[in-house]
């Protein structure tokens, strides 16, 4: 492919992921979902089906993130996880995937149960989700990765994840552009207002906070950097950042 199309943390927010996808162009373009596909927003479960099609029909590479991770340990040992996943968006995953009330209905076993039973496809399709994808001089992951490694393919998995400060302020020496989201761009910024892609030192975020009111990233790369940078605002959040 000659570019690659790379969508922000989406966080359940199925009407910006599908507004987004008209702007990609198959014939063109490689696909990358940098994760976060769940939790937060209210579409969780349409947003994996979604995810989980363009995968399957268009070869995108789906990245595995920390909220997918949560979801998965969640399913793992439901009584420890249960309180943290909820607290952090996984009640409106949780709700997508039953029907709301669930979490005050059934127990957290009971409610992992259920989910195993009615989702073993799309569960056993997040666990395979790879936790980066490299194309020319690019790497592609959800978080980042550890700058202090001579070799960051050696990150250790849960920082691929969940890593920040560390990776925002190390010198990048890896002779890569690092492209990831996870922190949200406002915070990367400074003000916890400027939704717009944050570039330091080879690394460029893309999480504008759309869940949060803040906007949705579409970034076209060629060889040569960033082609087109498509950034829709979410009016509907709770929280308006300026654009």
């Amino acid at each position: 492919m000659e570019q690659v199309f790379v969508i922000g943390d989406v966080h359940g927010e199925l009407d910006l992921f599908k507004e987004m996808l008209e702007f990609f162009d198959p014939k063109m373009q490689q696909l990358i979902l940098i994760g976060d596909l769940n939790d937060r927003g209210s579409k969780s479960k349409d947003c994996w089906l979604l995810g989980k099609r363009l995968v399957e029909e268009s070869q995108a590479i789906y990245l595995r993130g920390n909220h997918e991770e949560y979801f998965l340990q969640f399913l793992k040992k439901p009584e420890d996880w249960f309180e943290s996943y909820k607290y952090n968006g996984g009640k409106e995953t949780i709700e997508s995937l039953l029907h709301p009330g669930a979490c005050e209905e059934y127990s957290p076993t009971e409610i992992a149960m259920f989910i195993l039973g009615r989702y073993k496809e799309l569960v056993e399709f997040l666990i395979e989700r790879p936790f980066y994808y490299e194309w020319n001089q690019y790497v592609f992951v959800h978080a980042g990765i550890d700058l202090r490694k001579a070799d960051w393919r050696k990150t250790n998995l849960h920082d691929f994840l969940w890593i920040r400060e560390p990776f925002h302020t190390e010198k990048n020496t890896t002779g890569k552009v690092i492209v990831f989201g996870h922190t949200i761009t406002p915070m990367l910024h400074g003000d916890m207002q400027t939704t717009t892609l944050w570039q330091s030192d080879n690394k460029i975020g893309i999480d504008g906070g759309a869940v949060f009111g803040g906007s949705l990233h579409g970034v076209i790369f060629d060889t040569q950097g960033i082609v087109e940078d498509h950034e829709l605002p979410n009016m509907k959040g709770p929280w308006q950042p300026t654009v």
